[in-house]
């Protein structure tokens, strides 16, 4: 913006000087050929009269000291009654010679110059004075004042330029620095504010940011505080349920059950864990996808050989980004394995992969052999046509909305059922590094003014 408005008023400022020098130029050209004409002829005029009252000898003084002076104008002529000439010689001009004889004074102009004859009568004729004037001469001094009108015209559009550029920064340093807050408050910084200066419309936007900044701020503390009271809750019946365990007498039964208690109970730890972690945390997360389902695909791989189910996977050998919290990752993958195992019979096979597609996106596409999706409406929060809670998609569905992607069902290639997370990617941190350094280099004129003022102060 600010670099618009410097150039709109600089183009502004530029064709009103030249819609004032243009003519102008003109103008001082026209009187300079007025002025010198105006003096030509009367010096013309003088000259012929002193001839023609004083004779020709008194008339070739007064035109040898013309000449001879120190800025002479025009090459002078007189022609006496017997057609006799004094001064410098000129070419056959008998017609306006003749015409000036009949005691007329004229000027006539040809290619740029202009020639004044001056008529003087007296008792022995008429004497004539002719004097040729160059278009240098009639256009003295007119260069010179061109060069002082575009001198003052430059600087009148130097000083307009300036003073558009401070007002332009003005306007726009306020706008860098309410966007620089924004950036800040998307990358998790919500105790950045903006500073509240510059017109009253940007005071207004910085104010009702910060202000939004501010209720984010208290929104996200009192979510995660209910999420953390609510599983600190849960680990009562978690705990009750793992002693009621140890009256189970299958052995076998009772493992297995231990197991599932277990990871209830770590699933417990890690939300409240997660709840109690800062509130930038969750929105400056990044992954690695290949390692993290590498390693779900390593525990559930016990099930699946117990089950006798083939499970395939493919994942790239260097590491994929994505813009997504570890422990929801982790919850999206065990929900996509563990709804196949849930939902298909034991021994259909099951295909796991990671790649990149051509939008640079991180997709996770989870396959099956089974009879597929019973319908679109299985990602709808709380529906089930398998007698689940519902809310398993639902939660994939939120992570990969979270971290920018989407979440995307169809058919398999083994037949069955494909559920495929998209994820946006991450900044790595070379590139997030630069882009700090950018933004850091970035700031404005005066954020660094006041910031060597509060120095030198």
């Amino acid at each position: 913006m600010r670099w618009r408005l410097t150039l709109l008023v600089a183009a502004t400022t530029s064709a009103v000087v030249l819609a004032f020098l243009i003519p102008l130029t003109l103008l001082l050209r026209s009187l300079a050929e007025e002025r010198t004409l105006a003096t030509v002829t009367a010096d013309a005029t003088n000259l012929a009269q002193i001839a023609a009252s004083s004779g020709a000898d008194t008339a070739k003084a007064e035109l040898d000291k013309a000449a001879s002076g120190p800025d002479p104008l025009g090459i002078t002529t007189i022609f006496l009654p017997d057609n006799s000439t004094l001064g410098a010689q000129v070419a056959d001009d008998s017609e306006n010679i003749d015409t000036a004889r009949t005691g007329l004074a004229f000027t006539t102009r040809n290619d740029g110059q202009a020639v004044v004859y001056a008529p003087a009568l007296s008792t022995e004729g008429a004497y004539i004075v002719r004097t040729e004037v160059s278009g240098a001469e009639l256009h003295r001094d007119v260069g010179r004042a061109s060069l002082i009108l575009a001198a003052l015209g430059t600087l009148l559009l130097a000083l307009s330029v300036g003073a558009a550029d401070t007002l332009a920064r003005r306007l726009s340093d306020p706008i860098k620095d309410l966007a620089a807050a924004a950036d800040s408050i998307r990358d998790g910084r919500l105790d950045i504010r903006s500073p509240e200066h510059g017109p009253p419309e940007v005071v207004a936007m910085a104010g009702a940011l910060n202000r939004l900044s501010a209720r984010i701020e208290q929104l996200l503390i009192s979510e995660r505080e209910s999420v953390a009271d609510l599983s600190h809750r849960l680990r009562t019946p978690v705990t009750a349920l793992r002693l009621d365990v140890e009256s189970v007498t299958d052995p076998e039964v009772a493992r297995r059950i231990e197991e599932h208690v277990a990871t209830l109970e770590r699933t417990v730890s890690a939300v409240v864990q997660d709840a109690r972690r800062p509130v930038k945390a969750n929105v400056t997360s990044r992954c690695d996808v290949a390692a993290l389902v590498g390693e779900r695909v390593a525990f559930w791989s016990a099930l699946a050989d117990e089950q006798g189910r083939s499970l395939r996977t493919w994942l790239p050998s260097r590491p994929t980004w994505a813009r997504i919290d570890p422990v929801e990752l982790t919850d999206v993958v065990d929900v996509l394995i563990d709804n196949v195992f849930a939902h298909t019979e034991e021994g259909v096979p099951l295909e796991v992969t990671v790649n990149t597609n051509a939008a640079h996106e991180i997709v996770l596409a989870v396959q099956d052999g089974g009879p597929g999706l019973p319908g679109a409406d299985v990602v709808a929060r709380g529906h089930s046509n398998a007698g689940s809670s519902g809310l398993g998609l639902d939660i994939v569905r939120r992570a990969a909305i979270a971290s920018g992607g989407r979440l995307e069902l169809g058919k398999s290639r083994l037949g069955g059922a494909k559920v495929q997370v998209v994820l946006s990617p991450a900044e790595t941190r070379t590139r997030e590094r630069m882009r700090q350094r950018r933004k850091g280099a970035g700031g404005s004129l005066g954020q660094r003014f006041r910031k060597l003022v509060g120095q030198s102060s």
